[in-house]
C-alpha cells in the first residue's frame, strides 16, 4: 500500500495533468481525496487541473479553427453529436462554455463546435479560463471536503467489486441513451 501511495505522489500530478486535458472529473476528484489523505497537495492539484483543462479546450478550439479538414475527418461518425453541440450553443449562448465543463458527454464537442464557427477567440479564452477555474475549484475542494465519505464509498466498492461494473454500465448506458435520443432525427 505504501508503494501505491508513493507512486501516486510521484506520478499523480502527471496523470492529473494528462487526464484533465480532456476534462477528467475522476482525476481531480481522486486528487482531492488523495489531498484529504495527505498524499498530494490540494493547491497544486487544483492548479494543475485548471491549467490542463484550459489548455485542452484551447487545443480543441485551435484544431477545429485551423485544422478543419483533419478534424472533420475524425468527426465523420459524430456529425449528429456535433450538430447537437451547435444547437446547444444557439440555445444557451456563451454560457454553454461554462456548462460544458460540468456535463459529461459534451465536454469535447463544445470547444470543437465553437472552433468551427466564427466565435471570437478572445471571448472564448476568457470564458474558458473562468469556467476551468470554477470547475477545478468546485471538484477539487468538493472532493477534498467530501474525502471521508468518498474513502468510505471506495472501500465499500472495494469489498464488493461487483458493484463497480454495475455503476459503470448504468452510467454509460444512460449517457449513451441520452446521446442517441438527443441526436436522433425527428
Amino acid at each position: 500500500m505504501e508503494d501505491t501511495f508513493s507512486n501516486l505522489a510521484t506520478y499523480g500530478y502527471i496523470g492529473l495533468f494528462l487526464y484533465s486535458l480532456g476534462g477528467g472529473f475522476v482525476a481531480i476528484i481522486g486528487a482531492g481525496v488523495l489531498s484529504f489523505l495527505g498524499e498530494m497537495d490540494l493547491s497544486l492539484s487544483i492548479l494543475i487541473a485548471f491549467v490542463a483543462n484550459s489548455l485542452g479546450d484551447f487545443l480543441l478550439f485551435y484544431m477545429a479553427r485551423y485544422q478543419k479538414s483533419m478534424m472533420m475527418d475524425g468527426l465523420r461518425k459524430h456529425r449528429r453529436k456535433l450538430a447537437l453541440a451547435h444547437v446547444l450553443m444557439k440555445k444557451y449562448g456563451s454560457s454553454i462554455i461554462f456548462l460544458q465543463k460540468f456535463v459529461y458527454g459534451i465536454k469535447t464537442l463544445i470547444p470543437i463546435a465553437i472552433g468551427l464557427t466564427k466565435y471570437e477567440f478572445r471571448k472564448f479564452a476568457i470564458l474558458n479560463v473562468l469556467s476551468a477555474a470554477v470547475w477545478a475549484l468546485a471538484f477539487g475542494l468538493g472532493s477534498y471536503y467530501s474525502g471521508s465519505v468518498l474513502v468510505k464509498v471506495a472501500s465499500f466498492i472495494g469489498e464488493k467489486p461487483w458493484i463497480a461494473p454495475i455503476i459503470l454500465v448504468v452510467f454509460g448506458g444512460s449517457l449513451w441513451l441520452y446521446m442517441e435520443k438527443a441526436t436522433k432525427r425527428k
